[in-house]
């Protein structure tokens, strides 16, 4: 039997030395090995590491009444019949990959947020119970450890940065619960960036089939190699038409490595506001089209000031890799390793010139002292934090700015008619908000009407609210 990958090469070989005319000749295939070409050795080889990812999240179903969450209460009449809910278990089902022998998985963010109980199941069928080790909704991946301990078959990462539009790859995962299932395509695009699905947007696209419950599991190459983890579809019907997204192996990679570490994730920090390039932008820097990103704000002490970049200056490439747009640019910076440097392409005033930022984590330059606030105003329900460089980093604020940044809103929460995670919160019925501590005394009155100024979205938005 010739291997897929053989037969791959093979063919693409062929064609171009044969030219445009003489690749189009079909040819009856002249002995048994041509009919018998497989993709069966790459799956043998990869399906054992692939997993199915079972998570048990259970949710406390909301009371009609303040008194059945009271403790003697429910002493008394405890669940059911008077009318306090029972706990309801969810269940949700996706699949994972085995990275290293230990018995370390990656999977999708999303099929664990707010699980109880998570467990793994092998392709041989066997069960585990598996610890969350690290979980990042901005990228929507997660680390799972396995943990009974054994010698787990594993696959190895694949450069997810050498792979091309129009090659072949597979996918292997648990779609719509059916079990292990390969299906095979071609990359369609790279660098996908218009997929709002994670902070990160920059996907690899691709034609193999991908379904619900193919989130978390394997892209792999024709070596076997895992170069990407699928992560979303777009759809109308709610499977398959051929436009899968998968996150790609290098920013696995980088989170697979932190969760190793034990420190938690960090990101390195650029200190610096950018936006997209416009075609009158482009005109306007006598560039030829809209690529790169610009520099359009600074912190005062931040890497990118120290490493001499200037607002104005246009980034076009990074370490050797072309920076299309913002999202490429935040892509490539937050997946090298914090304690080296970054070789930054950048036109200043026309001019080529090239710069090294040094990789840092994000400082907390002032106590984060998160705080719920609960007093009856717009931000009831409201997770509220201090900002810094680190917790701006964290939730993408511009770093210029100083003050109360929301951090989360309760579900069916008032605040959540108000406010969203990210807004800075500037001022409150004439009173500036500079700390956490600020804002909880200033919502621990009833003035009778609100008139609230917060950032979104570089942009002051204002509003206001009666009592």
């Amino acid at each position: 039997m010739v291997r897929a990958g053989s037969f791959v090469a093979a063919l693409m070989l062929a064609v171009a030395v044969a030219g445009p005319a003489q690749a189009q000749t079909r040819v009856a295939p002249d002995s048994k090995a041509q009919v018998q070409l497989s993709f069966a050795p790459i799956v043998k080889r990869v399906a054992p590491a692939v997993v199915n990812v079972y998570a048990q999240r259970t949710l406390r179903q909301q009371g009609g009444s303040p008194m059945f969450d009271d403790p003697l209460f429910r002493r008394f009449f405890g669940d059911g019949p008077l009318g306090m809910p029972k706990d309801r278990v969810e269940s949700s089902l996706g699949s994972g990959v085995i990275i290293d022998r230990s018995g370390l998985v990656v999977t999708n963010h999303h099929v664990i947020k707010d699980a109880t109980e998570v467990k793994i199941a092998l392709s041989d069928k066997r069960e585990f119970e598996a610890d969350v080790v690290l979980k990042d909704d901005r990228t929507d991946l997660a680390v799972l450890r396995i943990k009974e301990k054994g010698d787990y078959p594993f696959a190895e990462f694949g450069d997810s940065d050498q792979i091309e539009v129009g090659d072949l790859v597979l996918a292997i995962g648990n779609p719509f619960g059916v079990g292990q299932t390969v299906t095979q395509g071609i990359v369609s695009a790279l660098a996908r960036t218009q997929v709002g699905v994670s902070d990160y947007r920059f996907f690899i696209q691709t034609d193999a089939a991908i379904n619900p419950g193919n989130s978390g599991g394997a892209l792999v190459d024709m070596e076997g190699r895992l170069v990407g983890v699928p992560t979303a579809i777009y759809s109308r019907s709610g499977g398959s038409i051929g436009i899968g997204f998968a996150i790609p192996g290098a920013m696995v990679k980088f989170v697979a490595e932190q969760a190793k570490s034990g420190g938690g994730l960090r990101r390195p920090w650029f200190g610096a506001t950018l936006q997209n390039v416009t075609p009158d932008m482009a005109e306007a820097l006598g560039i030829k089209r809209p690529v790169g990103t610009l520099v359009a704000g600074m912190s005062a002490n931040g890497p990118a000031a120290r490493a001499g970049l200037k607002v104005g200056d246009l980034l076009v490439a990074i370490d050797g890799f072309e920076i299309d747009d913002l999202d490429g640019f935040g892509y490539r910076y937050s997946t090298r390793p914090i304690g080296g440097t970054a070789k930054l392409s950048i036109i200043r005033q026309g001019k080529p010139t090239t710069v090294e930022v040094g990789l840092v984590a994000a400082p907390e330059t002032v106590p984060r002292d998160e705080r719920m606030i609960r007093a009856i105003s717009p931000f009831q329900g409201a997770v509220v934090a201090n900002l810094s460089p680190a917790v701006a980093e964290e939730l993408r604020v511009p770093n210029a700015l100083e003050g109360v940044v929301v951090k989360s809103v309760e579900t069916g929460a008032l605040a959540g008619r108000f406010v969203q995670k990210g807004d800075v919160i500037l001022e409150v019925n004439g009173t500036k908000i500079d700390t956490t501590k600020t804002l909880e005394k200033v919502t621990q009155s009833d003035p009778g009407s609100w008139r609230v100024a917060v950032q979104r979205g570089g942009e002051v938005v204002r509003f206001a609210v009666r009592s």
